[in-house]
């Protein structure tokens, strides 16, 4: 495993890497758009409806924010975390409160696609990732059970699998600590899995996990290698990539972008510690963090990875 800060010195002396200021827009600043709410996650827009969807932890409830409108509730909800459109544009919702995932159905309604792995309960779903064959790909960690233990039916915290077409789930990474954000690469052949350490692990044994970003390769019949193809050391909550395939990563600091082969590019600085982002606008190239309390927005020179849909439904 490389030490970021290795990573650091090796991006610094690479005099053809790609400079964080490529991937700015010109004159870009980071914008506060939203405030006063109680833990923002899980960005997601809205294309048809020109419009961000996010959850506030906390307050239960999913928010909504719009260049016309401003910020409004979109709908009450149980602790929601990780949102993210399928295929055909329909919302998905990691539940914590619920222990679920929610799909939002064109007329409204809420179909539960999945709340459970052999006959136990998840533990508190917490990010999502679509692939362009329908899959949903979910973390599962136990930040949302009452002291990360309570209640809790799974023996670790998975990384699964769900085909909502055949319902069958399927653990493809059992040995993260405490597995969160996570995304595809542009061409889905790997797909990128934050790990937050064991630093809050209820198991004491694992409680020195270090906090890692790792690339794993995708195989043809939907499982993963393994072994990583690159792993590094560093905190990350929730993620996005660009059309480049660079991975956007939720630091303390800000939002700390890797190239595609895992090395450190730079760090947008965000006034609140960020927890996830999503690409949007017209173009795909504002990029919205949830940090805190806040909504915030940097205008990007590259547009965001956009899933292969079935009608207008995109990362």
């Amino acid at each position: 495993m490389t030490p970021l800060f290795t990573l650091l010195l090796l991006a610094a002396q690479d005099a053809e890497a790609t400079k964080l200021q490529d991937l700015m827009a010109p004159e870009a600043a980071v914008e506060k758009l939203a405030g006063e709410m109680g833990f923002t996650e899980g960005p997601v827009w809205l294309p048809k409806e020109e419009k961000l969807v996010f959850s506030d932890i906390p307050g239960a409830k999913l928010m909504e924010w719009s260049q016309k409108e401003g910020l409004k509730l979109f709908r009450k909800s149980p602790n929601p975390n990780g949102n993210l459109l399928d295929r055909e544009g329909r919302l998905l919702t990691c539940r914590h409160g619920a222990r679920d995932i929610v799909r939002t159905e064109k007329d409204g309604e809420l179909t539960v696609l999945c709340d459970s792995f052999e006959e136990k309960r998840l533990n508190s779903p917490n990010d999502v990732a679509v692939r362009s064959d329908g899959t949903l790909w979910f973390t599962d960690p136990p930040w949302g059970l009452p002291g990360y233990r309570e209640g809790r039916e799974q023996a670790g915290n998975y990384v699964f699998r769900l085909d909502p077409k055949t319902k069958k789930i399927t653990a493809v990474l059992k040995d993260a600590g405490m597995p969160n954000g996570i995304a595809f690469s542009p061409d889905e052949s790997h797909i990128y899995i934050a790990d937050t350490g064991g630093l809050m692990h209820p198991d004491e044994s694992l409680r020195k996990l270090t906090a890692t970003i790792a690339a794993y390769q995708v195989k043809a019949d939907g499982t993963l290698n393994l072994e990583p193809v690159w792993k590094v050391d560093g905190f990350c909550d929730g993620m996005c990539v660009d059309a480049s395939g660079n991975i956007y990563t939720t630091a303390r600091a800000g939002i700390t972008v890797l190239s595609p082969d895992g090395k450190v590019i730079g760090t947008i600085k965000v006034p609140e510690s960020p927890s996830n982002c999503c690409f949007g606008g017209e173009d795909y190239k504002t990029l919205f963090i949830t940090a805190r309390t806040s909504l915030y927005s940097v205008e990007l020179a590259n547009s965001g990875a956009r899933l292969s849909v079935e009608s207008d439904a995109r990362h």
